[in-house]
């Protein structure tokens, strides 16, 4: 789509990863008064909000690992259809006894529970800042199969972008195929949405102001990475020092090589969106933080 640009607000800026369901609010607040800035200075932008889960998601989801999954056997359905009988105008269905894994279930509506209480905090700071906003949970509406997303109907966020209506998706639990259970992260779910809508852009704003060769040194910041030089630098990108299930930066600065490998018009921005009006000037220009680019 013409314009689209996809937004991040990673869980490690909105809250403290370090202490359990603790939020950043004026972070959050700063932020949303920035976007609120730039959707006023250019009303034909096209906008795609997605957040990471920080310390509301992530501690509930390695105590049950959640994002492993239960690893049951292939089914179409966690429900399974008995044959109509005489007269019945409609199946009715059972629940599937295998791999039904209680205290996995648990943990898995655990997880849901703490990432849709951090999405309302976000839902509340976008109302606040005058912004129409709503909420995609994608929990409600992607399928995956071993960790990757088979199924979303897009329609309502393509809707939501026409209308000028910020949609708002962010990491969550999502069933899956073959794993029972499973977590998707917002870089995880921006790889399909990009696939299927071509954004120009993706911005991933942390509290990292980009890629650095000597993590966690932080002397050598790398200005722009591609798939060619990405293996000169990987051994220097390190996991998140606090507890992060869906992988850290280097997971995510694979994950977008990828993409823009895939989509070579595609550039990815990674930079600190702690620093003065950062998010505001991210906008504006690829010289912020680390530029991700096929070449």
């Amino acid at each position: 789509m013409e314009n689209l640009i996809f937004l991040k607000l990673g869980g490690s800026l909105i809250t403290d990863k370090m202490q359990p369901r603790t939020l950043r609010p004026e972070t959050l607040k700063a932020l949303t008064a920035q976007l609120a800035t730039v959707r006023a200075h250019d009303p034909n932008l096209l906008l795609l909000l997605g957040h990471g889960s920080g310390s509301f998601g992530h501690v509930p989801a390695k105590k049950y690992k959640t994002r492993e999954g239960l690893q049951i056997s292939p089914q179409p359905s966690s429900l399974t259809p008995l044959p109509q009988g005489e007269g019945n105008s409609r199946p009715v269905f059972v629940k599937n006894r295998e791999g039904r894994g209680g205290g996995y279930w648990h943990g898995f509506t655990e997880v849901w529970h703490e990432a849709a209480a951090l999405n309302k905090h976000v839902m509340d700071a976008l109302r606040e800042a005058d912004i129409p906003a709503m909420a995609m949970p994608p929990s409600a509406s992607v399928m995956a199969r071993d960790g990757k997303v088979v199924a979303w109907n897009l329609a309502p966020i393509k809707r939501a972008l026409l209308n000028g209506i910020l949609p708002v998706v962010h990491g969550d639990v999502i069933f899956d195929e073959l794993r029972g259970g499973t977590i998707l992260s917002t870089e995880d779910l921006f790889m399909h949405l990009a696939r299927e809508l071509r954004p120009q852009r993706i911005l991933l704003a942390g509290l990292e102001d980009g890629i650095y060769a000597d993590f966690p040194a932080r002397k050598h910041k790398v200005a722009r990475v591609t798939p060619t030089s990405f293996h000169q630098m990987q051994a220097s990108i390190g996991a998140s020092a606090a507890t992060d299930v869906t992988g850290g930066m280097d997971s995510k600065v694979r994950q977008m090589l990828r993409l823009v490998d895939e989509i070579p018009e595609l550039s990815v921005q990674i930079f600190s969106g702690e620093v003065g009006n950062a998010l505001k000037n991210a906008f504006k220009s690829n010289k912020i933080g680390t530029l991700i680019t096929s070449n």
